[in-house]
């Protein structure tokens, strides 16, 4: 089914799901006019999952969680097995852990409240197309509570000091810019060290890396 903002999804580099048609022009609008790229809605997954094919795949999918037909959880775990490069931001109401839980296990790189300013949505937007994983202190401290209380392991996977005190920062909430001041780096050489942390530990985005790290003991 093709996008119902009228743009192809085949050249589309943001991708909203949302059901909510009044929200989803205005997300849409605001995208469209401040995020590089064309925009395409769609408002339903299996709207969305079946726009991909054929090589297409946005480069951030900005999802609900509360859709009818297949959840948003269940959206994400589908574009990342058939998008894997495709960054998934929720953009939802649901605060509660096991929500947020479960979003980024199934491979969310952000997750943002729907009574966040359309600023902030438009740059966690930009963010997450850069590699980041926005989230607000909130919610990442409801990341880091969670997992927690995972059994942990120790392991060794390399990482070192410095890319311990990236990590812990960034899972308490920290964005890369107060990151970069707290530790007197560049924003530039905070990303070299997360790609680092992410190859190390064989993962693609912030919740991952912080699990892991969590459960292997390494926080």
């Amino acid at each position: 089914m093709s996008a119902e903002t009228g743009t192809n999804a085949s050249d589309a580099t943001v991708w909203v799901v949302e059901d909510h048609a009044r929200l989803r022009a205005t997300l849409c609008e605001a995208i469209g006019m401040s995020v590089a790229g064309d925009v395409a809605s769609f408002g339903s997954c299996e709207d969305a999952l079946s726009a991909l094919g054929g090589g297409t795949a946005p480069a951030v999918v900005v999802m609900d969680l509360g859709l009818p037909g297949m959840s948003g959880l269940e959206g994400i775990r589908r574009f990342k097995d058939a998008a894997p490069s495709a960054e998934i931001l929720v953009f939802t109401v649901f605060d509660d852990r096991m929500n947020v839980f479960q979003a980024i296990c199934a491979g969310a790189s952000g997750y943002l409240l729907k009574s966040e300013p359309m600023e902030r949505v438009l740059s966690a937007i930009r963010e997450v197309s850069q590699g980041g994983s926005p989230m607000t202190p909130e919610i990442a401290r409801l990341v880091l509570d969670r997992f927690s209380k995972l059994p942990s392991p120790t392991s060794d996977v390399g990482l070192s000091d410095r890319e311990r005190d990236v990590l812990r920062l960034l899972a308490d909430g920290f964005t890369k810019k107060e990151l970069a001041d707290r530790l007197d780096l560049s924003v530039h050489t905070v990303d070299n060290y997360l790609r680092r942390i992410y190859r190390k530990l064989h993962v693609n985005t912030l919740g991952g890396a912080v699990a892991k790290a969590l459960r292997e003991g390494l926080l």
